[in-house]
This record gives C-alpha cells, sequence and structure tokens, in this order.
C-alpha cells in the first residue's frame, strides 16, 4: 500500500511525542511491505511565531493533499495567560476541523490490565472497562457566535446544533455499537438546554432504525458521576462538542492517564489522528512525556483511515508487551516500580519498536 502523511508536531510535547508516533509508522511500514511517505507543517504557537497565523494556508493545503494526518497538539501558556491575545494556537485546530469537515471525534477508553493501579480509581471498578467515545467536533458553543457587549462587561458565547449535525455523528455512533457491545448512551442536559432536546429527539427517531441496539439517554451530569462509578456500564457513548470534551478528560482517569488516550478525527475527507493530552508546557523540553497516546493514534490512523487491521493491532499488542515486561513512562509508574524500568520519551519508542 502507497500512503502519504503528514506530521503536525505543534506545539509544547507535541513535538516530541510524534516523533515516537512517526517511528512506529515506519517500523509498521517496513515490516508489512507498505511505502508510506511523510511530510511536516506548521500549526499552533510555532505557526504564529513563524507566519503570524495558527493555521497556516500552506499547512491547510497540505492536509487536504495527504491521505491521513498524525497530529501533535497546539497550546502555549503565553495565551493562556493573556484573554485579550486576538491569535491564538487553538484557532487553528478548529479553523481545521471546519475546513475539514471533522465532524466526528472517536475516543476509545480502553483500559491495559497492567495499569489498573496507576488509576485513582479502585482495580476492581475498573476492570474491564472498555468505552468508545463519538464527541461531535463541529458544532456547539465553540463554533457559535460569541462576543462581548454592555460595554465589554457581559460575554456570550452561543450554543448552536441542526438536526443534520446530529444526525450524521449519531449514525457513526449506531454503526460502531453493532461491532461491539451493541449499547448506546446518549449523553445531553434535555432537561434544561434547547439544542440536547433536539439531540435527544434525533437519537430517539434514529433508534428504530437499530433496533439491535439498546439506547439509553443521560443527563451529562449524571454520566460524569456514573463514569467513575460503574464505567464498565458504558460501551459506546455520543454526545455533543463541549460535554465530550469535558467527559473524556475525565474518563482518562480510566485508563490511568492522559498519555494513553489516542484520538480520531473524521469526517467526510482527511482524519486527523492525535493524543488528547495537549501540549503540557510545564513537561516540555524535559523528554519525560509519554509518547503511548500518539503511538496509539498511529494505530487509529492505520485502522480507520487505511483499513490495516493486522498492521493497528501489531502495534496495541506492542504496548501491551512493553507494560507487561515492566516499563512505565513517569506519568504511569508508581512506588513500585523499578527505577530502570521507568523510562523517558525516546527509550519508551526503542523500547516499543523492539517489541513490534
Amino acid at each position: 500500500m502507497k500512503k502519504h502523511i503528514l506530521i503536525v508536531p505543534g506545539d509544547g510535547i507535541g513535538q516530541e511525542v510524534t516523533e515516537v508516533g512517526k517511528a512506529v509508522l515506519v517500523k509498521i511500514a517496513e515490516k508489512f511491505g507498505h511505502e508510506f511517505t511523510y511530510d511536516e507543517a506548521l500549526m499552533g504557537h510555532v505557526a504564529i511565531e513563524a507566519t503570524g497565523n495558527p493555521l497556516p494556508d500552506e499547512t491547510l493545503e497540505k492536509m487536504r493533499n495527504s491521505d491521513a494526518i498524525l497530529f501533535g497538539a497546539v497550546g502555549h501558556p503565553k495565551y493562556d495567560n493573556d484573554p485579550t491575545a486576538k491569535v491564538r494556537p487553538e484557532q487553528g485546530l478548529l479553523k481545521m476541523r471546519k475546513e475539514l469537515g471533522l465532524y466526528a471525534n472517536l475516543r476509545p477508553i480502553k483500559l491495559f490490565d497492567e495499569l489498573l493501579g496507576a488509576s485513582s480509581i479502585r482495580p476492581e471498578i475498573l476492570k474491564g472497562s472498555d468505552i468508545l467515545f463519538f464527541r461531535e467536533l463541529t458544532g456547539d458553543i465553540y463554533f457559535g457566535e460569541k462576543g462581548r457587549k454592555n460595554d465589554n462587561n457581559t460575554a456570550y458565547d452561543i450554543a448552536e446544533y441542526s438536526r443534520y449535525e446530529v444526525e450524521r455523528i449519531a449514525r457513526k455512533a449506531f454503526e460502531a455499537a453493532r461491532t461491539r457491545g451493541k449499547r448506546l448512551c446518549s449523553v445531553d442536559k434535555a432537561n434544561v438546554l434547547e439544542t440536547s432536546r433536539l439531540w435527544r429527539e434525533v437519537i430517539q427517531a434514529l433508534a428504530p432504525e437499530y433496533p439491535d441496539i439498546t439506547v439509553e439517554h443521560q443527563f451529562v451530569d449524571a454520566a460524569a458521576m456514573m463514569l467513575i462509578k460503574d464505567p464498565k456500564r458504558f460501551d459506546v457513548v455520543v454526545t455533543a462538542n463541549l460535554f465530550g470534551d469535558i467527559l473524556t478528560d475525565e474518563a482518562s482517569q480510566i485508563a490511568g492517564s492522559m498519555g494513553m488516550l489516542a484520538s480520531a478525527s473524521v469526517g467526510d475527507s482527511t482524519g486527523v489522528y492525535e493524543p488528547i493530552h495537549g501540549s503540557a508546557h510545564d513537561i516540555t523540553g524535559k523528554g519525560v512525556a509519554n509518547p503511548l497516546a500518539s503511538v496509539l493514534s498511529a494505530a487509529l490512523l492505520l485502522d480507520i483511515s487505511f483499513g490495516l487491521k493486522e498492521e493497528s493491532e501489531a502495534i496495541i499488542s506492542a504496548v501491551d508487551k512493553l507494560l507487561k515486561d515492566g516499563f512505565r513512562t513517569r506519568d504511569i509508574a508508581d512506588a513500585t516500580t523499578p527505577a530502570d524500568k521507568v523510562l523517558n520519551t525516546q527509550q519508551a519508542g526503542e523500547e516499543l519498536l523492539k517489541r513490534i
């Protein structure tokens, strides 16, 4: 198979972990006889510094002409501490999603048994958890009208959804449920929000088309509580942009660390694959970032964009072997982890490549 992959490291530890993700893709291509070509592009704070634009036209063009995108992260404390900044790294992220039509964000929350002790949740509650989140990605409060009024003393952000936007991601979630445990939980706040009432109405209207799927509806506050109390009750979860952003970060505690969670942003064209952990400038440049979320994002890329299931499973198996052999990065190590088993970013990549 011949494919072209764009690497967009972005900011902070994104630049460190995508190096490992790319190395894994190179290894897979060699092992399975594929021909992958690569290019790189700027996005986020580094792009603003270089061009004044968080998503330069050149980068967007490269994205459109690639078969898949392995992405790092965007963000910088400079903007977090300056709410008046007119140009921000995250604007590039939102524009990328809109321009590429990336309306569905898939976040698998899969727990490796070796990391049962890495979470703050009791092992007997966690064991066996396996959740697939579908977060709508191009609507809601993030993309609605926003601004200031009353002499800049009042701010507003408008949440908005169309029936079409809800239906297209709901169908993806229903179809995924058919390949898993045949259970779908739709999360909303229909007792308060009009957008959520439309959301629930659409899910209810689609449900008869999928009679083999058991559907339940939960308010977002109840779902947040149940994720910690009984995560095994969830199979596929579909929810709006804002709720999905918050719930999947909460669910990182099921997997033990954000450094273990991959994601796929897909629509009708080029897919984007990225860890959910962000740019993490507090550890940038220290070489201690966990690259496994980027590696698992590469596995999703192979599976979803290229249909290479065996190659994807080879990566997941290598991660499993690495953990079974007792190796950990700092974020998933504990007091019982021997010092010689705690790996930095580069070492984790090297050990992983040995197991593919």
